[in-house]
């Protein structure tokens, strides 16, 4: 069971990969996830990374790749794993293939732009707990006030609304095009075995999502 998930920030990626995780009891890792361990383990491309990052460098392709390399190769990966923000880009993809890592399962969790907007740029938390509010789903008892304090709630600059359509038009430039790369995967093209690709409609519950990506596992006789 090796499944990349696909979608745009705010569709809900992380939230699905923990459960489908839990489901098939499978590590779910995360590029951050991935460079944290290598830089911790003391790898020879972790600290190569380390060195980069500290230098405020963007880690390039090749070394991303490595480090995908060590961390699959690892004794929990041996029953499948689920990627969560990786590939980024149909580079990294292709070079997945290239280093004889298939894929099973490609699944886009598919949620309309403006509904991602909405998602993101209604979030707003109370700095000092950590507590999190949302305009429209999680509304806090009084505008802009913490329920148990009373303080201020901010909003993070990663949740505000321009920042949001940034990183949407990065995703749309970058990460996109993945989207086709997988529906249309030639096996004779790239010599690689075509994950079966799955697509499902992000934009209702949670507990709806999981049923969709369960059910379509199903009939794959896997779930």
């Amino acid at each position: 069971m090796r499944i990349i998930l696909l979608g745009s920030p705010g569709a809900g990626k992380g939230t699905q990969s923990k459960l489908l995780s839990s489901h098939f009891h499978i590590p779910q890792i995360s590029t951050g996830d991935m460079l944290r361990s290598a830089i911790d383990k003391g790898t020879p491309t972790g600290r190569q990374v380390k060195d980069m990052m500290t230098a405020g460098h963007l880690v390039p392709d090749d070394l991303i790749i490595a480090i995908v390399k060590e961390r699959l190769s690892e004794k929990d990966c041996t029953q499948g794993f689920l990627l969560d923000g990786f590939p980024r880009t149909v580079a990294q993809a292709e070079a997945l293939c290239r280093d004889g890592i298939d894929i099973d399962f490609v699944i886009e969790i598919a949620v309309d732009e403006e509904e991602v907007i909405k998602r993101l740029s209604g979030r707003w938390m109370h700095p000092a707990s950590g507590r999190v509010y949302h305009t429209v789903y999680n509304p806090p008892a009084t505008p802009g006030k913490d329920d148990v304090s009373g303080e201020a709630l901010i909003q993070r600059p990663d949740d505000q609304e321009e920042t949001v359509r940034q990183r949407l038009n990065v995703y749309r430039r970058q990460t996109e095009p993945l989207i086709n790369y997988y529906q249309n995967y030639s096996e004779e093209k790239t010599k690689c075995s075509a994950p079966q690709y799955i697509r499902v409609d992000g934009g209702r519950s949670v507990e709806t999502v999981q049923e969709q990506i369960l059910s379509a596992l199903k009939k794959t006789d896997v779930a």
